[in-house]
């Protein structure tokens, strides 16, 4: 959870500083519009960049240092016995184990070069 909340929370590429700068960008856009509600549309896209996104990205932040400092398994995990019941649809949500590994299809048959009769 700590690496998904760092890829919200990155202050260069991350997703939060993404959306405020789609923000901001939509904000000037509404600068050049002309019409009486755009200033005020302009404004408040700046507020909430500046200000709504700025106290998200500090709650994410701590949340996310918090859990970097965790180095407990997560208690509602089982202990993974590999084996998958028929009523679960996913083993991921409680087993720890990491996925078996992906296997690569079989290649097509080769095809003989060269027209039959």
């Amino acid at each position: 959870m700590a690496a998904a909340l760092a890829e919200l929370t990155a202050a260069h590429d991350g997703i939060v500083t993404a959306l405020g700068e789609v923000l901001v960008t939509t904000a000037d856009f509404h600068d050049g519009l002309g019409q009486a509600s755009d200033p005020y549309t302009a404004r408040r896209l700046r507020y909430l960049a500046d200000e709504h996104l700025r106290v998200l990205r500090s709650d994410l932040t701590h949340t996310r240092d918090a859990l970097a400092d965790r180095h407990a398994p997560h208690p509602g995990r089982s202990t993974c016995t590999e084996e998958v019941p028929a009523t679960e649809r996913e083993r991921s949500a409680v087993c720890a184990c990491p996925p078996p590994p992906r296997t690569l299809p079989a290649p097509p048959p080769p095809v003989a070069a060269g027209l039959r009769r």
